[in-house]
């Protein structure tokens, strides 16, 4: 194998969950009379953290907002987040595939880490991840390399053969940062310019594509 494990994005790599942050999301700006965004424009806010995410929803001149809104956001997802949510076609097999090649795989997502682990234990129980991780308090989140690097770390393997599946240019950033092997998903929120401007290694369309590149 070229790489001895996998770290995965969640949100747009993993799990298509835009509809339903979409959906939390406008619900929480219209409980304080803010205009909504149509769903696809998510695909351009998501990917820093949730607190990033309400900044960027709500105007420039309503940030003083930002506190109810963000506590609005959280108490509607929770009960929401998996409405539409569900993993991307051809992600089971992926997971599939590289149980089979005996690497393993861990999760590094800036959704907040109670949200990130509820997420996993209900879609990807499956699969036998070693490590899964979301945003928590006093941790610094991605782009900040530290947190993939202790995940590297915990698996025993070296950063650089880590192959970092993602879908933005926040995943992209943390990998080269981090020295592992970024690889954009094409499927998620962002284009494969994006992608590749900030240090995608390979940029993949479709799940069955990153198998060649674990075999090398």
């Amino acid at each position: 194998m070229r790489f001895d494990a996998i770290l995965f994005d969640l949100d747009g790599t993993l799990a298509d969950t835009l509809d339903d942050i979409a959906a939390s999301m406008n619900w929480a700006l219209e409980r304080h009379a803010l205009d909504p965004h149509p769903p696809d424009a998510y695909r351009g806010l998501v990917g820093e953290g949730v607190g990033r995410l309400v900044e960027r929803a709500i105007p420039t001149g309503r940030q003083d907002l930002h506190a109810a809104v963000l506590e609005d956001l959280r108490a509607h997802y929770t009960e929401h987040m998996l409405d539409r949510s569900a993993p991307y076609p051809g992600i089971p097999e992926l997971l599939d595939g590289i149980v089979a090649r005996g690497l393993p795989m861990a999760i590094l997502s800036n959704k907040p880490e109670p949200a990130t682990r509820w997420m996993v234990d209900r879609l990807f129980s499956a699969w036998p991840f070693a490590h899964v991780e979301g945003e928590r308090p006093g941790v610094p989140h991605k782009p900040d390399p530290r947190p993939a690097a202790e995940i590297a770390r915990r698996l025993g393997v070296d950063p650089a053969r880590v192959l970092y599946l993602g879908d933005t240019r926040t995943d992209m950033e943390t990998a080269v940062a981090a020295g592992m092997f970024g690889v954009g998903a094409l499927w998620g929120f962002r284009d494969e310019a994006e992608l590749r401007a900030h240090g995608a290694s390979e940029v993949v369309e479709h799940p069955r594509d990153v198998i060649p590149l674990i075999e090398g």
